[in-house]
């Protein structure tokens, strides 16, 4: 190969290898951008997913989270969120320290590596017209030194030839001792030449500018291999609470307190109905064999499920009449005189007599009451009357509770604007104190809008409280005072028992049935047989 060719192949070679490197760069450039692309759109769209599924801001959704199930949830996409932040950025990291940075040298390089072929070039250029001197001197001192040669061997015979001349012999002397000389010339020129080709030689495949660039690109590229690992590796702890704060959300869930929570939330006040009594639909057939089987008589209290010991409270709230026991009874049997007298008030419906008594009594107050009641508190639209009496008294109070703010809001505002009209009115280059009229007036009739409404609620607070109490303040007043001839056990429900010589309170007489009502200091009421007690009424 001649050396031109070589070094036209070795320049093909670098030139080649150093594009392909850069061509490198600029292909892990374009992967780590596609992954930071990746990461952004993974971070959009968890965040888009824990917005689709947060609650809105008063939204039904939102007050649920009192429970520690729908807490944890929430917990949860809070976690999903900073998650996504996390993700984001992995993705800024990487753009910032692989992509920024790398794509900055990546141009460097390619500026480096222009110049430095440019100067191989010119290098390979010079080296070449050094060896063309080189050549020609070389044969220069080839053809010189064989004419000094043929001028000696000339000069020689010249002089050992007898019919020479001695100028002739010194005439050929003399020109083998001139081409000598051009030929030594030429020999120290050709050795000066040669010596020159070999350093520029030495210098140009020995030079290492793009050994050198190559390695730092190189070195430069492996650091973005290991940043690419490091950007994720940093924010892994910060993961990993992510991931600790979503585990935790699902050991705080306690469902024990969440339905504790409902159940608060939701109580509406009342006691649990008491238990439904047998319906006997076959009395009516076995009347005759029933009749000589009775004993002591039942009272009405027996069929609204009241415990004999506590207090008669027909109105009581906290115990109302499930809607089932309102259905009618049979015909209820008379007992014979040897038995004692019948139950009280019962004719073919005996729950149907109990309600008409309890309306001809406790009713008529009752509709006074609620009379009195629609003419004080005309909110009754806006009362929560149709909720139960627990659930009504907080939203009550939370409605009080709001309106006190928005009030207290509007007098700070009423002051600060008479605070202001005083300034203007004592600096009139302030501003005019007549422009503040309108919004004084405003505030004025905001507040007493407001103190209105905080008064209606207020109000319908207060016999709300009333309402759930009012039937248990009072006790019918006594008519009278009884004491029993004999002893009576109270066995069924509505009755009373008492012991002979025992003194009680006549609360209702008896109405003809043979049952008179009667009352203990205690309070305990009930029934007993008119004929088992002396009665005085009183006058």
């Amino acid at each position: 190969l001649s050396l031109d060719f070589v070094l036209q192949d070795q320049y093909d070679i670098i030139d080649k290898h150093t594009q392909s490197g850069l061509d490198l760069v600029e292909k892990y450039v374009k992967f780590v951008k596609e992954r930071t692309e990746i990461e952004q759109n993974y971070a959009k769209q968890l965040r888009n997913l824990s917005k689709k599924y947060s609650p809105k801001r008063g939204s039904k959704e939102e007050q649920e989270c009192r429970f520690s199930n729908h807490q944890a949830f929430l917990d949860i996409l809070n976690e999903m969120n900073d998650y996504a932040g996390q993700r984001e950025l992995i993705a800024e990291n990487m753009m910032i320290n692989i992509c920024i940075e790398l794509t900055k040298y990546l141009q460097e390089l390619k500026q480096e590596r222009k110049m430095h072929l440019s100067e191989a070039k010119k290098a390979q250029q010079y080296l070449e017209g050094t060896y063309k001197q080189l050549d020609n001197s070389k044969k220069r001192f080839e053809r010189e030194w064989r004419e000094a040669e043929k001028a000696a061997q000339y000069a020689e015979k010249t002089d050992q030839d007898l019919n020479a001349t001695k100028a002739d012999v010194e005439k050929a002397k003399q020109q083998a001792h001139m081409r000598t000389h051009i030929a030594e010339e030429c020999k120290n020129d050709y050795a000066s030449q040669l010596q020159k080709y070999n350093k520029e030689q030495n210098q140009f495949y020995f030079t290492d500018m793009l050994q050198d660039m190559d390695e730092r690109r190189i070195k430069k590229l492996a650091q973005g291999y290991v940043l690419f690992a490091d950007t994720e590796r940093h924010v892994m702890p910060i993961i990993g609470k992510c991931l600790e704060g979503i585990t935790r959300a699902g050991t705080n869930v306690n469902e024990r307190n969440d339905s504790v929570v409902l159940i608060e939330q939701h109580k509406s006040g009342f006691e649990r109905p008491g238990d439904l009594e047998f319906e006997d639909y076959s009395q009516g057939i076995n009347r005759a064999s029933s009749d000589s089987s009775l004993g002591t008589p039942k009272g009405p209290l027996e069929l609204l499920g009241k415990n004999k010991n506590k207090t008669f409270r027909l109105f009581n709230k906290k115990s109302k009449l499930p809607s089932s026991s309102l259905s009618p009874f049979s015909t209820t049997p008379t007992p014979s005189p040897a038995n004692g007298p019948p139950s009280p008030k019962f004719g073919r419906d005996p729950l149907s007599y109990c309600l008409m008594e309890i309306n001809k009594t406790v009713k008529p107050r009752i509709s006074s009451f609620r009379t009195l009641k629609r003419m004080v508190s005309p909110v009754d639209s806006e009362g929560f009357t149709h909720l139960p009496p627990e659930q009504r008294r907080k939203r009550l109070q939370q409605k009080i509770d709001d309106i006190s703010k928005e009030l207290q809001k509007e007098i700070d505002q009423s002051e600060a604007l008479g605070k202001m009209k005083d300034v203007y009115e004592k600096n009139p280059q302030m501003g005019d104190p007549a422009s503040l009229a309108p919004q004084i007036t405003q505030t004025a009739q905001n507040m007493e809008r407001l103190r209105g409404e905080l008064n209606k609620y207020e109000v319908s607070a207060i016999y709300t409280e009333f309402d759930d109490e009012f039937e248990e303040e009072e006790l019918a007043a006594p008519i009278g005072q009884c004491t029993a001839l004999y002893n009576f056990p109270g066995s069924s429900e509505g009755t009373i028992s008492m012991q002979e010589g025992e003194v009680l309170f006549v609360v209702e007489e008896d109405k003809g049935d043979g049952w008179t009502r009667v009352r203990r200091n205690n309070g305990d009421e009930g029934y007993i047989p008119t004929s088992y007690a002396t009665i005085t009424l009183n006058k």
